[in-house]
């Protein structure tokens, strides 16, 4: 099985959570597993964790979700702190899969909707393994790279100028996404590219207003986390250098932090075999 050449997503399904639509992606049998994308453009559940899926769905009943402003879901405005609107919309969501507890594997901005679920929801939450997320704006080489800047400064250059292209895609995912430039996948550029030029996508990333909610800090939310919590990360991941996890691993009473070699911000994707063997065998630890 060739993990770096994605292949086409299969049939998704939709869920309606507490006044808005879900799409996702079923796939395996075995213990709940929610996988949450980032906020790149053109992120989907399936572009994000397509490639390592098959391998996590030999053993788990794994969904791979379109969060809300992206993909095939539905793309209200949010109004007020965001990371609580994206959890208590998780949470219903969870609610209309009948999954009471999962196991959670988040990238980015996935990952801080997950840190924030597991802190105000803690029952529903088994364990999480988080990359690349930044859910506090601080850290012990303060101040962050580009004051925490880049992921939005990036998705205006992509929209901006001529508008986004293939071309645009593969420069923004070789510069901020992948360790390996030679080696992006040409399949996951098409598939960012055109899920990207969704009109109601590019209607998000062109408004003037806030329709992505309120950025909260969760500093006093992490030390509330019980589950068991693995930081996953790259070592030269292009957002936030290896000391952030390594606080953030401090913070959170159970967590735990793992550096991955040749890796930026998409360590699923440059090394998934690697990253399914790392995250699997933390999962399948005896979490009491």
């Amino acid at each position: 099985m060739d993990l770096m050449d994605i292949q086409p997503p299969p049939p998704g399904a939709y869920a309606e959570a507490d006044g808005v639509t879900y799409h996702y992606i079923e796939t395996g049998e075995g213990s709940p597993t929610v996988f949450l994308h980032g906020g790149g453009p053109g992120c989907t559940g399936w572009s994000d964790f397509g490639q390592v899926a098959p391998l996590f769905a030999a053993d788990r009943r794994c969904f791979l979700v379109d969060i809300l402003q992206y993909g095939k879901s539905a793309k209200p405005v949010i109004k007020g702190p965001m990371w609580d609107y994206h959890a208590a919309k998780t949470v219903a969501l969870l609610d209309s899969l009948g999954v009471a507890r999962a196991d959670f594997i988040c990238n980015s901005w996935g990952g801080t909707i997950a840190l924030n679920l597991a802190a105000k929801y803690p029952e529903r939450v088994r364990s999480l393994v988080i990359t690349g997320s930044m859910p506090v704006f601080y850290g012990p080489l303060a101040p962050l790279p580009e004051g925490g800047r880049r992921g939005r400064n990036a998705r205006d250059v992509y929209y901006g100028g001529d508008g986004p292209s293939p071309v645009k895609m593969r420069e923004l995912m070789a510069r901020l996404e992948w360790y390996d430039a030679d080696v992006v996948p040409e399949r996951t550029v098409k598939l960012r590219h055109e899920q990207s030029l969704d009109p109601e996508e590019m209607a998000l990333a062109a408004a003037s207003d806030n329709p992505r909610g309120d950025w909260q800090d969760l500093t006093d939310e992490l030390g509330r986390i019980e589950a068991p919590s693995l930081f996953m990360w790259g070592m030269h991941d292009a957002f936030l250098t290896p000391d952030y996890p390594l606080m953030l691993a401090r913070m959170v009473p159970r967590g735990n932090l793992h550096i991955m070699s040749r890796t930026s911000h998409h360590l699923q994707e440059e090394r998934p075999y690697d990253y399914y063997s790392v995250v699997t065998g933390f999962l399948n630890q005896h979490h009491a």
